[in-house]
């Protein structure tokens, strides 16, 4: 395959992804991971967030968003990197659980993802805490 035949080969649909999860979170990679906080399914991002790694990230927002009135954290403090890729999978999965009954809220402490969030005009539709709800520290 040349390397043009590689960027038009489709990508996998958002809705094979969240079929294969259903029943249980996506493994943990070095993007992404899911754990439960109480009431809350928190997504946890790490490194950088672009088109050649959203996938990894959407994998997690997909599974968590499924659930019908899921309350979602994206916790984004660990994350060096976060382009306009990183805005369409939280976008995408904002809308998701939205139409199950939920919510999806950012974890972020970084100035930066204010800017990024308000450059694109996300910042209202994107509720920014500083921390994990009840967690310390």
């Amino acid at each position: 395959m040349t390397p043009d035949a590689d960027d038009r080969a489709p990508r996998p649909t958002e809705g094979l992804a969240a079929d294969l999860f259903r029943s249980a979170p996506p493994a943990a990679n070095d993007h992404a991971r899911t754990r439960r906080c109480g009431a809350f399914t928190v997504v946890e991002v790490t490194g950088e967030i672009d088109l050649a790694t959203e996938v990894f990230l959407a994998e997690h927002l997909n599974a968590a968003t499924l659930r019908p009135e899921a309350d979602v954290l994206v916790d984004l403090r660990r994350v060096t990197f976060f382009d306009c890729s990183g805005l369409r999978v939280l976008c995408r999965a904002e809308t998701r659980a939205r139409d199950h009954g939920g919510r999806l809220r950012i974890v972020s402490d970084a100035p930066r993802i204010q800017r990024l969030l308000r450059g694109a005009g996300l910042l209202d539709r994107f509720p920014i805490l500083p921390g994990i709800p009840g967690e310390d520290g």
